[in-house]
């Protein structure tokens, strides 16, 4: 009995570990994604020790014996049975959808008023943001990684676009991401929670150099956030519609 438990053990702890793990919780919509991707995986879990508890029964229980002659006893109809082993399933497909429409809706919702627009411009292969109502730009060059500094506790609107290839905006810690594709303008809302400093990525193959489009996110509460974009729009007193901030 102990043996046959001892098997089972690092699939419970293997599971365990997996449930404590997890995407990053630096946004809201990072939150939303883990409230589902938790249950998903435990029920999943559940669903795979289920199937192999019953393999195994199967197999220990109808195995062959000495003196057995042809197949085991098929006349073991249990409507009851079968009606539950085909209704349950479907029921947890039904719920499991459900969930997932309703947390893609909240992490995909736009505000009517978001705190901050950004201009999120992809091309080969860099960077450019643009910070609307202040005027202030963000470029990347060959070598140095564009900063991308947010504030936390305010909602940031994401304008996407792309004027050659397709490119994907991908802070991994955001729990989400978007695609760039030229001729289309995306958007995307997001509501950071926390300060940090994380790397953004392209997250879709665009090309020679896609290895080195990434780029730098400085997450910083608001007021020190207001203070840098002060700063950057003064920008020594210069008064172009838009003043180029260098990283």
């Amino acid at each position: 009995m102990t043996a046959r438990l001892g098997r089972w053990v690092p699939a419970v702890l293997l599971l365990a570990v997996a449930c404590s793990a997890g995407p990053d919780k630096t946004t809201k919509q990072g939150q939303t994604f883990q409230d589902l991707w938790q249950p998903f995986l435990v029920i999943a879990g559940l669903v795979v020790l289920l199937i192999w508890g019953l393999v195994a029964w199967c197999v220990i229980r109808y195995r062959a014996r000495p003196g057995d002659d042809g197949l085991p006893n098929q006349d073991g109809d249990k409507p009851r049975l079968e009606l539950a082993y085909t209704l349950v399933p479907l029921l947890l497909v039904a719920v499991l959808f459900t969930a997932s429409v309703i947390g893609e809706r909240d992490i995909s919702r736009l505000d009517d008023d978001p705190d901050l627009v950004v201009d999120v411009g992809g091309f080969r292969w860099d960077w450019q943001f643009t910070y609307v109502d202040a005027g202030i730009r963000v470029t990347g060059e060959p070598g140095v990684r564009p900063v991308l500094r947010l504030p936390v506790g305010r909602t940031v609107r994401f304008r996407l676009h792309a004027d050659d290839v397709i490119h994907s905006f991908w802070v991994p810690e955001f729990g989400t991401k978007r695609d760039l594709i030229p001729g289309l303008d995306n958007e995307i809302d997001i509501d950071i929670v926390e300060a940090g400093t994380w790397t953004g990525r392209c997250a879709e193959y665009c090309g020679l150099d896609h290895a080195t489009m990434d780029f730098e996110v400085q997450a910083m509460p608001a007021d020190e956030f207001d203070a840098w974009l002060d700063e950057a729009a003064a920008n020594d007193g210069a008064d172009p519609p838009v003043r180029e901030v260098t990283g």
